[in-house]
């Protein structure tokens, strides 16, 4: 936003200075008679400049409100994403946890001639467990980075837009100031 404002108020100087070098180089060199027409036709071609100068700043500051909106709405979703993520990150967490617990649980209560075949099933179902809190861990974080590239993705072509908007706009100021 400062280098918007600070581009857009040097245009504005430098157009302002152009218009001023132009009239006091026209306002020596000439008649009293054409003086007037010249000064005349300058204050016209000052006042389209301030006129395209101020649908600029009309339209760029559209353009950084829009950009604004799209890069809110992309950081939202990707909050939500990584929320979502978390949440069910931490369900599978969970359910490795209960698998655990279970495996230990029927460890204690095997017979003692029963506790190695007990053992071998619990770290089955524990590396079983494991394994499936890892794929939901991943799907997860998957999908998350999936919305959080989709979100920038948005922020960068919502920023291009108004780099164009601006860059347009500056054309037009330009030409404005060209026009004789």
């Amino acid at each position: 936003m400062n280098k918007l404002l600070a581009t857009l108020i040097a245009g504005l100087v430098a157009t302002s200075a152009y218009a001023q070098t132009a009239t006091t180089t026209t306002t020596t060199t000439t008649t009293p008679v054409a003086n007037t027409a010249v000064t005349t036709s300058t204050t016209a071609n000052t006042k389209a400049v301030v006129k395209a100068e101020a649908k600029a700043e009309e339209e760029v500051a559209e353009a950084e409100a829009k950009e604004m909106k799209v890069a809110a709405k992309a950081d939202e979703k990707a909050g939500k994403a990584v929320a979502k993520a978390g949440e069910k990150k931490a369900k599978a967490h969970a359910k490795a946890v209960k698998a655990h617990a279970e495996a230990a649980e029927k460890i204690t209560k095997a017979d003692p001639e029963d506790r190695a075949k007990a053992i071998a099933k619990a770290e089955e179902k524990v590396s079983e467990a494991n394994l499936k809190a890892e794929k939901a861990m991943i799907k997860a974080d998957e999908k998350s980075l999936k919305v959080q590239v989709d979100a920038a993705a948005d922020k960068a072509q919502a920023s291009a837009k108004t780099e164009q908007v601006r860059a347009e706009a500056m054309a037009d100021v330009h030409k404005a100031a060209a026009k004789k």
